[in-house]
């Protein structure tokens, strides 16, 4: 098993640098895309709704999870509260939108890791932690003083910051951003940020200059980029823009799960155009133009 790069940016003394950076950008809140420049520490809310503290609603054993991440023993995930984008067809509304979720402190999140450790996971798995991000690197050390030594996965949505990305080069073994749009205007007609595309093509570039390919030890992901892509419906154009970004301009032998499981829930139905499933042509469509221009061999095991 590799030796999770954070321990050593531990005992350099450089993760402590990267907590306190971070957490002084809560100040004036810069740490993603949205710039909403409130001081957190105050409780002033920006965007993500999120205060000092950061919310969890729940952390256990995930099997539903990629083959790669779940292992024998699953994938220990840390559900956040609240998120950085608002789609109006999040299956995790309740989280997402409304918050559900006790706040936690930097030693409660630290004994989660620890828990879910000694439970067998096979990787502590952080969803939506982009607006959490200070609060997990503050917890980080106090979990490495407890003996935490798996790999840490970075599970986002894609609209995250370069710069914030660059600081935290090195604690984060797998990144798994879900890249939703191919498309500024489908970004903002149903995530509620103007500039999604643009800021996720970026975003990836710099996860994948860090961290390369996905590496695959005895069937378990040990470091490197795993990238999602939701099909939904009358999208085609959409999938196949996404799909031809990753294969152009990251690589063709990214791991990528397409998948299909989108159905219309919270305000989906206010939209024509989401207000149904995905049908098996469309979907089929998409995964047979992946073959098509050369991501056939990095697909995923999960589909």
């Amino acid at each position: 098993m590799m030796v999770p790069s954070y321990i050593t940016l531990y005992k350099q003394g450089k993760l402590e640098e990267i907590k306190n950076k971070l957490l002084d950008g809560l100040k004036k809140c810069n740490l993603c895309p949205h710039n909403c420049g409130v001081n957190r520490h105050q409780g002033i809310l920006g965007f993500c709704k999120t205060g000092r503290l950061a919310k969890v609603n729940s952390f256990f054993l995930h099997f539903g999870e990629e083959k790669e991440l779940v292992g024998e023993r699953g994938s220990g995930t840390i559900f956040f509260s609240y998120c950085n984008l608002k789609c109006v067809y999040c299956q995790n509304y309740t989280l997402s939108h409304f918050g559900e979720g006790e706040e936690v402190n930097d030693d409660q999140l630290a004994e989660m890791m620890i828990t879910l450790q000694i439970q067998g996971a096979e990787n502590i798995n952080f969803v939506t932690p982009t607006h959490v991000l200070a609060q997990i690197v503050e917890a980080l050390p106090k979990a490495i003083q407890k003996g935490l030594k798996l790999p840490l996965v970075y599970n986002c949505g894609g609209y995250e910051k370069v710069e914030t990305l660059k600081l935290i080069k090195g604690i984060f073994d797998i990144y798994m951003p879900d890249i939703k749009y191919g498309d500024n205007n489908l970004g903002r007609k149903f995530s509620s940020v103007d500039d999604y595309w643009d800021i996720v093509r970026e975003a990836v570039k710099e996860m994948y200059s860090q961290v390369g390919d996905l590496r695959v030890e005895k069937g378990i992901a040990q470091r490197g980029l795993l990238i999602r892509h939701l099909v939904l419906p009358s999208q085609r154009e959409n999938s196949l823009r996404v799909l031809e970004f990753i294969k152009n301009e990251i690589s063709p032998h990214t791991y990528v799960n397409i998948m299909d499981q989108y159905y219309p829930c919270y305000h989906a139905y206010e939209f024509d155009e989401l207000s149904r499933r995905v049908t098996d042509n469309e979907f089929k469509e998409v995964i047979n133009y992946a073959e098509k221009i050369g991501l056939y061999r990095g697909f995923s095991s999960f589909l």
